[in-house]
């Protein structure tokens, strides 16, 4: 996990649209970052919904919330269509910024042992410093304490 007061490092993904994004289109807001496993999976799905039930107290406080995983585009377009979603997933399938912010480890489920993302959130400032970092984040948990933090 990146430290707390270095600077978030910048990326470029396309959302479920196929748009483009940049963390530096977002300097002047405060950026919910959450990394999560797979699109459409029960905690996957609790995490983003709760994102969404909580968007209008979000953007009321100045921030914006980005999802990251190593799903497709075709896949979290599915995702935010089937679950009704109001914010930007963004699609790392070559783990590229997954590995920038220290969130793609050694995992165990059941005794075996496997490679993948560490449910992550990260809150970045208007400058683009992370100012909140917590990994093994509980699903349902997360959207509840990251608006408590802002």
């Amino acid at each position: 996990m990146l430290a707390i007061g270095t600077q978030a490092p910048d990326f470029s993904l396309p959302d479920q649209n196929g748009v483009m994004h940049t963390l530096k289109e977002y300097q002047g807001k405060k950026v919910i970052l959450y990394f999560y496993p797979k699109d459409n999976t029960p905690g996957c799905t609790k995490q983003a919904c709760g994102y969404t039930e909580r968007l209008p107290q979000i953007e009321a406080k100045g921030a914006v919330v980005i999802g990251i995983s190593k799903d497709t585009v075709a896949s979290h377009k599915r995702f935010e269509e089937k679950q009704g979603l109001g914010f930007t997933l963004l699609a790392d399938p070559d783990l590229e910024v997954i590995k920038a912010y220290d969130v793609w480890h050694e995992k165990k489920l059941y005794g075996k042992v496997s490679m993948g993302v560490v449910r992550t959130t990260y809150l970045i400032d208007e400058q683009g410093v992370i100012i909140g970092a917590k990994d093994k984040v509980k699903a349902a948990e997360d959207p509840d304490r990251v608006l408590g933090e802002l």
